[in-house]
């Protein structure tokens, strides 16, 4: 995977089309630290790499999530599922 500078993009644009072209991806970088993805996509291809995208960033999302609430004093999944298993069993011993 290559890295390329904000400014690399600006003055080199060939360069990084070309690399995009053979290697499928790069990383941009601001301030030495990565700030964008860039990948290579045609029009088979948009919705399905979007997607995928997408589908990423939300388990991030909801990984922070969930070690937010965790750090709360919330429940976790696991806590979760057992109070639901339990109360199916009481609601299933009184029937």
């Amino acid at each position: 995977m290559n890295f390329y500078t904000a400014r690399e993009l600006r003055n080199t644009p060939k360069k990084l089309w070309k690399d995009l072209e053979d290697d499928g991806m790069a990383v941009i970088t601001k301030n030495g630290k990565p700030a964008a993805l860039m990948f290579k996509v045609d029009g088979r291809t948009l919705e399905e790499t979007a997607w995928a995208v997408r589908q990423v960033r939300f388990n991030e999302t909801l990984r922070k999530m969930r070690a937010r609430a965790e750090s709360m004093g919330f429940m976790t999944d696991e806590e979760i599922e057992a109070e639901i298993a339990a109360a199916r069993e009481e609601t299933h011993d009184a029937a």
